[in-house]
């Protein structure tokens, strides 16, 4: 499925029953993400470059603010650098929290490298079984779609199912845009992201 139209079903959720959640983005999708809309003030993308640490990043955010959902995306090649994060999720209890893998079978945003999880895929079998993984670590919630109409029209029910959830979603390379530019104003990006969170 494309990059933008997959993130831009959880864009839509935003503005329904995610309302009030934190999204986490990191490398191609903190790339894309922007380009969705206006900034939410609860959106955490100051790190574009923080290859795997969208899950552990989330799960920090779900922990001090369980009253709110947070949605964490990592890259394919992100989640290959930190598979154990997601027996950590699991045994911190964190039920408000939604792990998005970006499956495109390369690290898109250093050059186009092909993942060793993509290995099998370049003939002709399948790929790394990440939902696999997440489902035998002991996520609540699991899900895999291959289609961008599938999991428009299972997004919405994934999400408010039990927590925590991982979802892996196979993306194809954006390609020739791959360059990332750094978010700013950063200080006040920053701000704006502490006020929203009630911190002083």
């Amino acid at each position: 499925m494309p990059l933008r139209p997959a993130l831009e079903v959880v864009h839509k959720l935003r503005h329904e029953q995610l309302r009030e959640a934190i999204v986490v983005t990191t490398m191609g999708s903190a790339r894309e993400w922007p380009k969705l809309g206006s900034p939410h003030p609860l959106d955490f993308q100051y790190l574009p470059s923080a290859m795997g640490h969208a899950p552990m990043l989330g799960l920090g955010l779900a922990l001090a603010r369980p009253e709110r959902e947070v949605v964490a995306f990592n890259g394919d090649g992100g989640m290959l650098m930190g598979l154990g994060c997601l027996v950590t999720v699991v045994a911190a209890g964190a039920k408000n929290l939604t792990i998005i893998v970006l499956d495109n079978g390369l690290y898109e945003v250093t050059g186009g490298q092909a993942t060793a999880g993509a290995a099998e895929r370049a003939t002709g079998g399948g790929s790394c079984d990440f939902a696999g993984v997440a489902q035998a670590a002991g996520f609540h919630t699991v899900g895999r779609f291959t289609t961008l109409a599938d999991w428009q029209a299972s997004a919405a029910e994934v999400i408010a199912k039990p927590g925590p959830r991982f979802v892996q979603l196979f993306a194809e390379p954006v390609g020739a845009e791959y360059h990332l530019p750094a978010p700013s104003p950063m200080a006040e990006r920053i701000a704006n992201f502490q006020a929203a969170l009630g911190v002083v």
